[in-house]
C-alpha cells in the first residue's frame, strides 16, 4: 500500500487543497493530512478547529472515502511523520510560480532530512489556483460570498467566527 502525506496548515482548507487531495488518491492508496501550526504563523482557527473543518469539509461535505484519507495534526518534522506512517512522499501544493521557490528550498531540506523521502508537487485545476486561506478568511470577513472557494461547512465555520 503507498501511502504519500499531505501537510500543510489548512487555514482553513480550501478547494484548491481538496483538488491536490483529490489527485493524490488517484497515485496514491491512501492520503495521510497532517495539520500542523508553524511558528513562523498565527492563525485564525485553533488546531482542533481546522482539524474539525478539514474533516468535515472532506468526510461530510463532500462523502470523501475515510479509508483513503486519515486526517490528523503533528507537531514534528514532516520526515519523521512519513517514517511513522511509513510513506515515502510528501505532497505539496503549488499555486503560482511565487509558491515554488519556499517549496523548492522545503524540498530540499526534506531531502537533505531523509534521501529515501520524494515531494511531489501537484498543481489544483486552473479554476482554484488563485484560492489561499488568507484571502477567503478577508473576504468572509469583509461580508463578501466564499461558497466558490470552500466547501459548505467551512462557509459556516467561518460565519460563526466573524
Amino acid at each position: 500500500m503507498k501511502t504519500a502525506i499531505y501537510p500543510g496548515t489548512f487555514d482553513p482548507i480550501t478547494l484548491g487543497h481538496i483538488d491536490v487531495i483529490k489527485k493524490s488518491l488517484k497515485i496514491f492508496d491512501k492520503v495521510v493530512i497532517g495539520a500542523t501550526d508553524n511558528i513562523s504563523k498565527s492563525y485564525f482557527f485553533s488546531l482542533d478547529e481546522r482539524l474539525s473543518i478539514i474533516e468535515n469539509s472532506l468526510f461530510k461535505d463532500l462523502k470523501f472515502k475515510k479509508n483513503k484519507i486519515k486526517v490528523m495534526s503533528f507537531d514534528t518534522l514532516t520526515i519523521d511523520l512519513c517514517k511513522k506512517y511509513k510513506a515515502s512522499v510528501i505532497i505539496r501544493g503549488l499555486r503560482a510560480v511565487s509558491d515554488f521557490e519556499y517549496e523548492f528550498q522545503l524540498a530540499g531540506m526534506n531531502k537533505k532530512l531523509n534521501s529515501d523521502i520524494e515531494t511531489i508537487f501537484l498543481m489544483s485545476d486552473v479554476e482554484n489556483q488563485i484560492i489561499s486561506s488568507k484571502f477567503v478568511k478577508e473576504i468572509s470577513k469583509l461580508g463578501g460570498h466564499i461558497n466558490k472557494f470552500v466547501t459548505k461547512s467551512t462557509v459556516k465555520m467561518l460565519k460563526n467566527k466573524y
